[in-house]
C-alpha cells in the first residue's frame, strides 16, 4: 500500500531530524580530532548533513507541514543514534560514521524511495536521491582519507546489528 500525504511527511520530517543529529554529532566530533585532513573532511560534511537537512525541511512544508518539520525517530533508535555520538577516537568515529551509519541510512532512503508512489511524491524522490549520491560521495571521500593517513577501519558487527534491528524508525501517529 503506498504511503499516505502523512505517512510521506513523517518520514521526511524523521530523516531531517537525522540529517541535523549528523551535522550536530560531527560537529561535535571535528575539535577532539587531532588530524588536520579529517578535521577537513568533517567539515565538508557538516556541510553536506545540513544541506541534507533544509532540502528535507523545505519538502515538509509542500507535504502540508511547516517548514522544516522535524520528528525525532522511534525513542529506541534515538538512543542507538546517541550510540555512534559516543564512539571514542578518530577511527571508531570514521568507522562508526561511514562504515555504519551512512550505509543504514541509505539503505532506509531506498526503502523510502521503494515504498513511495514515484509519481506523487516525485519531488521527495529527487531529494532523496540526491542525498545518495551525497552518502556514496562522502563514504569515497573517507575510504579515500583512511587510506591516505592509514587509519584502519574498525568493524562494528553488534552496532551494524542493533542498527537493523529497528525496522521502524518512524513514530507512527498524526503529522
Amino acid at each position: 500500500m503506498p504511503l499516505t500525504v502523512s505517512d510521506r511527511a513523517r518520514s521526511i520530517a524523521t530523516f531531517r531530524f537525522i540529517e541535523v543529529r549528523l551535522m550536530e554529532i560531527t560537529a561535535a566530533w571535528t575539535p577532539l580530532t587531532p588530524e588536520m585532513e579529517v578535521k577537513i573532511v568533517l567539515g565538508r560534511h557538516i556541510w553536506d548533513f545540513a544541506q541534507h537537512a533544509d532540502a528535507l525541511g523545505k519538502r515538509t512544508f509542500e507535504l502540508r507541514q511547516p517548514e522544516h518539520y522535524t520528528l525525532p525517530p522511534t525513542a529506541s533508535y534515538a538512543k542507538f543514534l546517541e550510540e555512534i555520538f559516543t564512539a571514542d577516537g578518530t577511527a571508531a568515529r570514521l568507522s562508526a560514521l561511514y562504515d555504519v551509519f551512512l550505509p543504514a541510512m541509505k539503505r532506509r532512503y531506498r526503502d523510502y524511495i521503494r515504498d513511495t508512489d514515484s509519481l506523487l511524491d516525485a519531488p521527495s524522490v529527487v531529494v532523496i536521491e540526491r542525498i545518495l549520491g551525497d552518502i556514496t560521495r562522502m563514504r569515497d571521500q573517507a575510504t579515500k582519507l583512511r587510506n591516505d593517513l592509514s587509519i584502519k577501519s574498525i568493524r562494528f558487527d553488534a552496532l551494524v546489528g542493533q542498527e537493523r534491528a529497528h525496522a521502524n524508525i518512524v513514530e507512527r501517529g498524526s503529522a
